[in-house]
């Protein structure tokens, strides 16, 4: 089975290291934009739609396939990992910490996002749901999808 069947769909997400042609390319646009709108306050209209891209590491194996997905700042209870057929579908809530407003307070640089994390991948065989298993530990969701 191929692997670039595991590329997800409906994200922006990069391919594996070394697999995307133009890599250096989007990664250098990318850093040119950052660089000309460092220090913007955009309005959040202007920041697309408001989802969050994890980054993943897919691996497949004789068992089934593994998945690493950062998410940083998440708390367990605001994590959904569900399997539909052959999609799994990772979906986390990052919220606002809730802060006082203060007007003496000026924000030099805001860097911290909020929003909703949101991935989809196609299981390149078919799962055994019944025997998905996950674990979340500093940040980091481990999730195991067996074959049926």
């Amino acid at each position: 089975m191929a692997l670039k069947s595991l590329a997800p769909f409906g994200s922006s997400g990069s391919p594996a290291r070394g697999t995307d042609p133009f890599g250096n390319l989007r990664h250098d646009i990318e850093r040119l934009f950052e660089d000309v709108t460092r220090g913007w306050q955009l309005p959040a209209a202007f920041r697309g739609d408001g989802l969050l891209n994890p980054r993943v590491d897919i691996a497949e194996t004789d068992q089934g396939l593994e998945l690493t997905a950062e998410l940083p700042g998440i708390d367990e209870k605001d994590i959904d990992l569900s399997l539909d057929d052959d999609v799994l579908t990772l979906k986390a809530e990052h919220k606002a910490e809730k802060e006082k407003e203060d007007k003496k307070k000026r924000y030099h640089l805001v860097e911290r996002s909020h929003g909703t994390y949101l991935r989809r991948f196609q299981i390149p065989f078919t799962p055994d749901a019944a025997k998905v298993s996950a674990s979340f530990d500093k940040g980091v969701l481990k999730v195991s999808v067996p074959r049926a």
